[in-house]
């Protein structure tokens, strides 16, 4: 008799915050069930388990509440097996900054690659433009500080910074290849770019990143959903 798996995760393919949670779990080699949401007729599920935003991912794990927001699930990751690929540094100052550097880049800079994607609105694709590229030159900032001369925010791994970056490499490219915006480029995020071409030449990275037939499907959905919230 097949047991049953004891985690289960409800999210959308798509998602960079669901690809967040995949990375996760695939590095710890946790066993999951996964549920495909549709957010454009969001199940009972969803409704029940995340009824203040309605958003994936949800981690359900055994008996306990189901869980959401993508870096709170992470973490809860990290903790429940410590011992495989650990994320999180062992010092308690660089955590601390780990975390402060997720939440910067989940409050500014997804909300502008988000808009990016999806406004008609020329001009202001021309503004989120610039933010974008001036955010770049922070993150680079950020990544020389951080890694320590090694070729991830974790150093000689991929770590917890890095699964929260580098979950947009695949909504990056579509950047580059609808847009023409190159977010990380050689002359002026060149750490950046070696950064990338490292986490590309992992396996993990390789098989959880969504195609990107599937990101533009999910462009398209954006796009929906903010149609319809405007009218």
């Amino acid at each position: 008799m097949t047991q049953k798996c004891e985690m289960k995760l409800l999210g959308s393919t798509g998602s960079v915050f669901v690809t967040r949670v995949k990375f996760v779990l695939k590095l710890k080699s946790i066993d999951y069930e996964y549920i495909e949401e549709d957010l454009c007729n969001k199940s009972e599920l969803l409704l029940k388990s995340n009824p203040t935003f309605q958003q994936v991912p949800v981690l359900f794990h055994a008996t306990e509440q189901p869980m959401i927001e993508s870096l709170a699930i992470i973490e809860y990751l990290d903790e429940i097996q410590p011992n495989v690929h650990p994320l999180l540094p062992s010092n308690p100052s660089e955590r601390v900054q780990c975390r402060i550097l997720a939440y910067t880049f989940d409050t500014l800079f997804y909300r502008w690659i988000k808009e990016f994607v999806v406004t008609q609105d020329k001009e202001r694709r021309e503004e989120l433009k610039k933010l974008i590229i001036r955010g770049s030159v922070m993150l680079e900032e950020a990544f020389v500080k951080l890694s320590k001369g090694k070729p991830f925010f974790g150093g000689d791994d991929i770590g917890y910074l890095d699964i929260v970056v580098g979950a947009f490499l695949g909504w990056l490219k579509l950047c580059e290849r609808i847009f023409g915006l190159y977010v990380i480029e050689e002359e002026r995020t060149p750490r950046l770019t070696q950064w990338g071409k490292s986490m590309w030449s992992r396996e993990v990275t390789r098989s959880i990143i969504p195609s990107h037939e599937i990101h533009m499907e999910f462009r398209n959905m954006l796009k929906k959903l903010a149609c319809a919230s405007s009218t």
